[in-house]
């Protein structure tokens, strides 16, 4: 497997897709830009009938000068008609006239059917891109509750669980300190790397803090979601391998909760914050992490 810093990162658009509700949502545009479409339709269909019965009279005018002709007893059959030469001239003019009409209502509704469609789809992407951290290019806090409901939805509707992972970055500060804020940056969108190639498509990374992140997995339980967390360890293992940060390992403090129905998004966030805390403290028994244990095991 290659480092996630060598990975390419899919576009916002893509990514905000993977998550239950994404295609409702998805699919809500497309219906909002299909109604637009069938009216553009009816325009056209309009324009047709416009054509069709200008044909049709004028049909109608041949055949009524035609068929007395045509239904005389005479084994010759002799046409001549003449019309005065303001009516031809008349005549042409509507013609022109119309099929000027026509070509430009066309050009005009193929312009709106583009313009629409592009607009449609910039609005979508500045939608999409308003919930996408810029720096790790992940979920930012704003989408949590969207996307929270979505799952919640999805888990309670088909009775299936749902896991919160709380995720921070142990001792970043020092991180920063040492390295400057700029490694300190190149780091969070490296971690974001991590987690996003270690969940699954219908799962979601979201950056909930500065140096914490919050996964959502979906269809599965506390004890299935440590698969997730022994996936995060294991490619931040292969990371730290690659020698990004001279004599510095980075560490993650991971705490699982599990949503069941009846439990806020709060209560649970709150569980797997306790769960964070209790983990950093065993990975580091410092006095700081004395005190996150402490305040831990009162709550």
């Amino acid at each position: 497997m290659r480092p996630p810093s060598q990975r390419q990162g899919r576009p916002p658009e893509v990514r905000l897709q993977n998550h239950p509700g994404a295609e409702a949502n998805s699919g809500s545009v497309l219906a909002n830009v299909n109604q637009e479409l069938s009216k553009l339709e009816k325009r056209d269909w309009e324009l047709w009938w416009i054509v069709s019965a200008t044909g049709i009279l004028l049909g109608t005018g041949f055949l009524a000068i035609l068929l007395p002709a045509a239904l005389k007893k005479t084994e010759d059959f002799h046409f001549e008609i003449t019309v005065p030469r303001q009516l031809v001239v008349g005549l042409l003019v509507l013609l022109i006239l119309l099929n000027t009409y026509l070509v430009s209502r066309r050009l005009e509704l193929r312009r709106l059917r583009q313009r629409m469609i592009s607009s449609t789809i910039q609005n979508e992407l500045v939608r999409l891109q308003s919930f996408t951290d810029p720096l790790t290019e992940i979920y930012n806090r704003r989408s949590l509750e969207e996307l929270s409901n979505r799952y919640i939805s999805h888990a309670r509707r088909l009775r299936k669980p749902l896991a919160f992972l709380l995720i921070d970055i142990d001792r970043f500060k020092q991180i920063n300190t040492r390295f400057g804020h700029l490694t300190g940056d190149f780091v969070l969108a490296e971690i974001a790397s991590v987690l996003r190639t270690s969940i699954r498509g219908c799962d979601a990374v979201i950056r909930y803090g500065g140096d914490e992140f919050l996964t959502i997995v979906a269809d599965a339980s506390a004890s299935e979601a440590q698969k997730v967390v022994e996936r995060m360890h294991s490619y931040l293992g292969e990371w730290n391998k690659c020698s990004h940060l001279e004599n510095c390992t980075v560490t993650l403090s991971v705490g699982v909760a599990e949503w069941t129905d009846g439990k806020t998004l709060d209560e649970v966030l709150d569980l797997a914050d306790q769960d964070m805390f209790a983990k950093k403290a065993q990975r580091d028994p410092s006095p700081s992490s004395e005190k996150s244990r402490a305040a831990a095991a009162d709550s």
